[in-house]
C-alpha cells in the first residue's frame, strides 16, 4: 500500500465532516471500546470485530437510512461497506491509531461485470506498518478477519478486471459521498454504486 500522495501520517488522525471522531457518540464508544486495554492490536481489534459484527450491512439487511458520516453509522447501528470503513476509521483515530479508507474495485455479481468499488480500512499498526482490514460483514462465503501480518479480506479478486487500490485516503473518495448524500433508501445505493476508471501506466523506459 502507498499513502495517499502530500499527505502526512497525522491526517490520519483527523477528526472530519465525515470521520467525525471528535462527535460524543463516537470518543464515547471509541473509549469504552479501549477499556482497559493497552496493546494496540487488541484495540484495534476491538474496534474492528465492534464494526463488523455490531454495525450491519444496509445491503445484507435491507435497512434505511442510508448514512456516510461515522457518526450517523454509530446512531442508525448501520452502513454500506463505505460508511462502515468510516465508523472504523474513527473510532481508531479516537483511540489515537492513524487510519485510513481503502478500496477494491469488484465485479457487483461475483465474477461478472459490472464492477464498483468496496470500501475498506487500511491502518496503520507500529509492528508491522499498513495492514487493511475489512469490516463490511461477515455471512456464508465472507469471513474477513484481523490476523496481522497476514491479510483476510472480505473479497479476493477473482475477475481480470478486478484490481486493489494500493492508496491509503485520509478521507472518502467524492464518488463514495456523492452517491451516499444523493440517496435516499438503501436500493438507491445499490442501483448506483460508485466505481472509479482504472488508468493503467506505462512504467518508465516501456513502451
Amino acid at each position: 500500500m502507498v499513502y495517499q500522495a502530500g499527505v502526512d501520517r497525522s491526517q490520519y488522525l483527523t477528526s472530519s465532516d465525515v470521520i467525525d471522531w471528535q462527535h460524543p457518540a463516537v470518543l464515547a464508544r471509541a473509549r469504552q471500546l479501549a477499556r482497559g486495554v493497552t496493546d494496540e492490536q487488541e484495540i484495534v481489534r476491538a474496534c474492528f470485530r465492534f464494526v463488523r459484527d455490531e454495525i450491519r450491512h444496509s445491503g445484507d439487511y435491507k435497512l434505511n437510512p442510508v448514512t456516510c458520516k461515522a457518526s450517523e453509522v454509530l446512531e442508525h447501528g448501520t452502513g454500506f461497506c463505505y460508511a462502515k470503513s468510516h465508523l472504523l476509521a474513527a473510532v481508531l483515530r479516537a483511540n489515537g491509531i492513524p487510519a485510513g479508507l481503502c478500496y477494491q474495485r469488484l465485479t457487483i455479481t461475483p465474477g461478472q461485470p459490472p464492477l464498483s468499488l468496496h470500501g475498506l480500512n487500511g491502518v496503520y499498526l507500529q509492528k508491522f506498518g499498513w495492514y487493511r482490514l475489512d469490516a463490511r460483514g461477515n455471512k456464508p462465503g465472507v469471513n474477513a478477519q484481523f490476523t496481522p501480518p497476514l491479510e483476510k479480506l472480505a473479497f479476493a479478486l477473482v475477475h481480470a478486471d478486478e484490481a486493489d487500490l494500493p492508496e491509503v485516503w485520509a478521507e472518502p473518495l467524492p464518488q463514495i459521498i456523492q452517491v451516499l448524500a444523493s440517496s435516499a433508501t438503501f436500493q438507491e445505493v445499490s442501483a448506483h454504486l460508485p466505481d472509479v476508471e482504472l488508468i493503467t501506466l506505462k512504467r518508465e523506459g516501456q513502451n
